[in-house]
């Protein structure tokens, strides 16, 4: 998750290379689909790198889609859609920061979800620690990958010993 026409190049060359790198590991990327800042750079990483992806878009139609997005999701849910794009990770990556982004974060804490956060200011840092200790601040995209890692092993020890318990 991140910001769209507010994201700086220096952001958009971060989401790319972490597109790329969550492809690589094998995971689904999933992002809010319109064509312009993160979502457009992480897409396209994640294409180069051979990795499936999924754009989740707050207009009705699929105009506004990236087009190298191998599924796209129309909902007409305007900025609502960001429930769906939290709902169906299961792990949220923040890289940059926007209101949309926000918005994005605060719902998944709001959900529990784990929360890896990437070239945010303190600010933002500071601000959404306080609110769950399942938000870790990171400083580059091997990091990411290594607590995506870290969660996902988590969660399928704790499934399995569900299974058996």
């Amino acid at each position: 998750m991140g910001p769209g026409e507010g994201a700086t190049p220096e952001v958009c060359v971060v989401a790319r290379a972490l597109g790329e790198k969550i492809a690589r590991a094998g995971w689904v990327l999933l992002t809010g689909g319109r064509n312009v800042g993160v979502m457009r750079a992480a897409t396209v990483g994640a294409q180069q790198a051979g990795g499936l992806t999924i754009g989740i878009l707050p207009e009705a139609t699929a105009t506004a889609a990236i087009p190298e997005l191998d599924i796209v999701i129309p909902t007409g849910l305007g900025q609502a859609r960001n429930v769906i794009n939290v709902l169906a990770s299961q792990v949220v990556v923040g890289c940059g920061w926007g209101a949309g982004t926000t918005s994005e974060l605060a719902l998944a804490i709001k959900f529990g979800k784990p929360v890896i956060m990437l070239e945010m200011p303190l600010v933002a840092q500071t601000f959404f620690q306080h609110l769950s200790p399942l938000v870790q601040v990171v400083q580059t995209s091997d990091e990411v990958v290594d607590r995506i890692h870290e969660y996902l092993r988590h969660d399928n020890q704790s499934m399995s010993n569900e299974v058996y318990d």
